[in-house]
């Protein structure tokens, strides 16, 4: 279970995890009556687990947007909320390789110890999110036998990102599971890595706040605009 950062701290980008008070969960499921009923969403305040911080669709009321994927088993739903940032108790990063590995399907361990040994090695911090790591944080099941492995890689000026991509790509030759995810900038700026790897001059770009198309060194530079 990954552990709260310190009390108060306000949500940082795309993919952390957002804990939010009983008051506040009350205040959003006033909102949602649609699912004031559902136990499943009733899990959430009552066993302390997280939503997850998401991109404010345009036009959407003032709030700190949320989103919380369910399992499979309610059909896979992404629900929305808007929360009051006053109702945040912590933020904490996406869970970490050690953290999912537990509970990870046996035949995925192999492909997360070479991806720990890739952390080491390009000195990144490799993240996980997606199915496996909501199945770490709930226990719920999530997981499932066409589910791919959602990784986050936070990565340094210093890091050499070709280099990174292609030894991603060669972990995912001899995985069990697609390899999907994201190379993200300290900035909190993202590509998604199999882009990267391709080689395409001109990037996707993801933020908290927007989505652009940025040329590829200037994406490696940390450049902002497009």
């Amino acid at each position: 279970m990954t552990l709260p950062c310190k009390s108060g701290e306000p949500p940082a980008g795309r993919h952390d995890l957002v804990f939010v008070s009983p008051e506040g969960w009350r205040a959003l499921l006033e909102m949602r009556a649609d699912l004031a009923a559902d136990p499943l969403v009733g899990c959430w305040p009552v066993m302390g687990w997280p939503t997850i911080r998401r991109r404010a669709l345009p036009g959407e009321a003032t709030g700190l947007a949320l989103g919380l994927p369910l399992p499979p088993s309610a059909g896979k739903k992404r629900l929305s909320f808007l929360a009051d940032v006053g109702h945040v108790v912590s933020v904490a990063r996406p869970p970490s390789l050690l953290e999912v590995r537990a509970s990870a399907p046996r035949h995925w361990w192999l492909t997360l110890d070479r991806l720990d040994e890739l952390a080491l090695r390009h000195a990144v911090d490799v993240r996980i999110f997606g199915s496996l790591a909501w199945q770490s944080l709930t226990g719920l099941d999530y997981v499932t036998d066409r589910s791919d492995l959602d990784v986050l890689l936070a990565f340094h000026r210093e890091t050499d990102l070709d280099r990174l991509a292609a030894d991603v790509a060669a972990i995912e030759t001899e995985a069990p599971m697609r390899l999907d995810g994201e190379l993200m900038r300290v900035d909190g700026a993202a590509v998604n890595w199999r882009e990267f790897h391709a080689g395409a001059s001109e990037l996707l770009v993801k933020t908290i706040g927007s989505v652009a198309v940025l040329d590829r060194d200037r994406f490696i530079s940390g450049a902002t605009g497009s």
